[in-house]
């Protein structure tokens, strides 16, 4: 140390200390304020990305509360549709087997009298032939001249013989 004050010098310290004075006003000047511009404005756009990330952050909670809620809103809606689908399934098989019954007895009632129809005809039918045959017989019986028993009763069978039922 006491070589640096041997060697101090009055004059080379003024013009040190006033070339420093003017790189500072110089640098102050010119290059102090784009520095802290650019600092500054990196500050900005720092706080300005955070401030981006914090709203899209928000805006990915908001989302996803909405997208559950959706979900839950088709989930519901979904299972309302099921429901009204099973309901709609059920009547139209209660209507389905309420009109086949229906048809069913219909169709029942239908061959009934049309049974009954072919039954009366039939009666009708082999009472014509009962009568048809009773006349034949009596015209027979009555042709002969029946004085004994058992011719009446050999000619009856011979008739009988010969008819047969259509």
């Amino acid at each position: 140390m006491e070589q640096l004050l041997e060697e101090f010098s009055l004059g080379l310290f003024f013009w040190q200390t006033l070339l420093f004075l003017l790189l500072l006003f110089l640098l102050w000047k010119y290059a102090w304020k784009p520095i802290l511009g650019a600092v500054n404005d990196r500050e900005e756009g720092i706080k300005n990305a955070l401030a981006a990330a914090e709203d899209a952050k928000k805006e990915m909670q908001n989302v996803t509360a909405d997208s559950e809620n959706l979900l839950k809103e088709a989930r519901a809606e979904r299972e309302a549709m099921l429901r009204d689908a099973r309901d709609i399934k059920e009547k139209m098989l209660a209507d389905a087997k309420g009109q086949a019954k229906a048809e069913g007895d219909k169709m029942i009632k239908q061959a009934k009298a049309a049974i009954e129809s072919e039954k009366k005809a039939a009666v009708a039918d082999i009472k014509s032939h009962v009568a048809n045959l009773s006349v034949d017989i009596a015209e027979k019986v009555l042709k002969e001249q029946l004085d004994n028993k058992e011719r009446q009763l050999k000619i009856i069978d011979d008739f009988l013989d010969d008819v047969t039922l259509k």
